[in-house]
This record gives C-alpha cells, sequence and structure tokens, in this order.
C-alpha cells in the first residue's frame, strides 16, 4: 500500500482523535489535514505509518492547545512506576456534555493524555513519546486529569454563561461535535407565542434535532443577561427580537425556549461573556 492510500485509511481514526481532543471538529480537520502535508513533504524511512502519524496529529493538536492556553505547564515530577488502580477505570465516553468546558480547564498535557489512553487505548510509552516525558510522568498525567473530569471541585463545574457562551459559539462556527456534546440526548426548544410568530419552529424535540437546527446558524444572536439568567438574543438594528432562553443542568444544555413577548424582551441586557451574576 502507497503512502496515499494507508493515510486516507487512517485518517477517520486521526480525525476522531484530533477531534477528541481539540473539542473542534474543523479544527481537527485542518491538523490532519498539516498532518499530510507533513507526510507528503518527508522521504524518511517510517517504521509504522500509523505511529507516525498519531504522534504527528497529536504534537500538532498539543501546539493548538499551547497557543489557546498561555498558561505555564505545570512540570510532573517522577512518579513511581507501581500502577495505579484508577487508570483502570474505562472513561471512554466521559467526552460528553460538561466535559466540553471541563477538558478546557486541564493542562494540554493532561488532555493529551487523558484523551489519547481513556478514549483511544493508546499505551503510556506512545503517549510519553508525544509529550517529551516519560511513561511515568504520561500515566500521572492522565491521572490527574481523570480526577478533575470524573470530580471536579465545586468552583470547577462549568458556570451557566460557559456552557450558554460554549453552545452559541459551537452553533456559529457550525461545530456539530461539540453541540451534540453540549446538549442532553432528550433536550428540546420551545417558543412562545410570540416567538412563533416571529418565525421560530414551536418545538423541536431530541438533542440531535436540536443540535442540526442550531448548527451554522445564530451568526446574528448575542450574549445578554435575560434578568439575571445568561442567554442569548437575535437583535435586530439594535433591539433584542428573539431571545434564547436557556435551561442548563449540570453543566448540560436541557432545553432553549425562544421568547419574543415584550415582557422577556424588556429584561434583556447585553453582557461581554463572562458573567459575574450566575
Amino acid at each position: 500500500m502507497d503512502r496515499t492510500a494507508e493515510f486516507e485509511a487512517e485518517r477517520p481514526r486521526l480525525v476522531a482523535i484530533a477531534a477528541r481532543v481539540l473539542v473542534d471538529q474543523a479544527e481537527a480537520e485542518d491538523v490532519v489535514q498539516r498532518a499530510w502535508l507533513r507526510l507528503s513533504a518527508s522521504d524518511a524511512d517510517i517504521a509504522s505509518l500509523p505511529a507516525w502519524l498519531t504522534t504527528v496529529t497529536t504534537r500538532l493538536c498539543l501546539d493548538r492547545l499551547r497557543a489557546r492556553t498561555p498558561v505555564p505547564v505545570e512540570d510532573v515530577g517522577e512518579a513511581g512506576t507501581a500502577p495505579d488502580p484508577a487508570d483502570e477505570v474505562a472513561l471512554a465516553d466521559s467526552v460528553g456534555a460538561a466535559l466540553v468546558v471541563v477538558l478546557d480547564r486541564l493542562t494540554p498535557a493532561e488532555r493529551v493524555a487523558f484523551v489519547l489512553h481513556d478514549s483511544f487505548d493508546i499505551e503510556f510509552a506512545t503517549i510519553a513519546g508525544v509529550l517529551d516525558t516519560t511513561p511515568a510522568s504520561a500515566r500521572k498525567l492522565a491521572s490527574r486529569a481523570r480526577a478533575k473530569v470524573s470530580d471536579p471541585a465545586p468552583d470547577a463545574r462549568p458556570a451557566t454563561w460557559e456552557v450558554v457562551d460554549a453552545f452559541m459559539a459551537a452553533a456559529r462556527h457550525g461545530d456539530f461535535y461539540r453541540l451534540i456534546q453540549l446538549l442532553a440526548p432528550d433536550a428540546d426548544v420551545t417558543a412562545d407565542r410570540a416567538a412563533v410568530v416571529a418565525g421560530t419552529p414551536e418545538a423541536i424535540r431530541g438533542g440531535r434535532q436540536v443540535a442540526e437546527f442550531f448548527n451554522g446558524s445564530a451568526h446574528s444572536a448575542l450574549p445578554v443577561h435575560v434578568g439575571d439568567r445568561p442567554g442569548a438574543a437575535w437583535f435586530h438594528r439594535g433591539e433584542a427580537k428573539v431571545v434564547f432562553d436557556f435551561t442548563v443542568v449540570d453543566g448540560v444544555v436541557r432545553g432553549i425556549t425562544f421568547r419574543a413577548d415584550p415582557a422577556t424582551l424588556a429584561q434583556v441586557s447585553r453582557r461581554d461573556g463572562a458573567s459575574p451574576r450566575t
């Protein structure tokens, strides 16, 4: 099999890894394409192309994460090499819902170690090569990330405004994967009579259906407060016309109500994204 064909066979797996690490489908596809450019420009003798591609793709993801997170990455001291029982806990399906926000609070190295090991069962020896560290340190990174993900401190849980803004950003950027992560499976959309008259759907049932509706939309929506609640609103000529009133429980969007009645619109005020009132 030539390199092009072998790369194309690996592409879905590489995109899956990058999407899970970056929580951004478009960015994941770009990273994988850059991995292909590096491969096509290389004439090195590669013993295992899948392993080489995994390493290159993940390092490109790591560069993206570090660019997003301009904070010092805490060094991991050498730990004992005794197996950590927590490493046996299967969390392959844990990247979802509130975890989209929690992942952003992990250091880039913790995030990579956690995702590669717990979601893709990649050995710590390989992860250590990606992170330029030792297998023991890679194991410690994954274990520490797992602890943060499994039982985040109360002050580390995503605030409602964070979930709302993450959802609206995913909608604007057409990031269907992230929308699914932020929606409860049984999430729904409802609307008051005034919003239906303004052109919104009366009801949408199910998280996937809600994600499909919002995917690539809401470009004119801006972050607002609806009274004391964080939400979003569609504006026209500087005036809020339809409010997106979110119900968020445990970091998951469980419902969105379109509201356009005058009493609700009178409660709307613009916010800058971060909301100290939530």
